[in-house]
């Protein structure tokens, strides 16, 4: 873990520029994720950690091998565009 503080400057446009060293420590790379919290003199950004969800599909598709329960893709697809027209 970085031991001292970094210091940056905000843009015009209001872009930061993160120092390489936590860049490097954090694993952040183009196109990264962040949520952002800010309170008083206080920003404070959060890596967004998204899901894998090839990895989510293929647990879900191993548990309904074991269970013998078969879905055809008609189905699946009619269910995904349920949950779409909720959102």
């Amino acid at each position: 873990m970085t031991e001292e503080p970094e210091v940056t400057t905000i843009s015009e446009k209001g872009q930061i520029v993160i120092p390489l060293v936590i860049r490097k420590e954090l694993g952040i790379k183009p196109k990264t994720k962040f949520l952002v919290y800010g309170r008083g003199d206080t920003v404070i950004l959060k890596k967004l950690e998204l899901p894998d969800l090839k990895k989510e599909w293929d647990d879900i598709f191993q548990m309904m091998d074991k269970k013998e329960i078969k879905i055809s893709d008609k189905e699946v697809q009619k269910e995904i565009s349920e949950i779409r027209k909720k959102e």
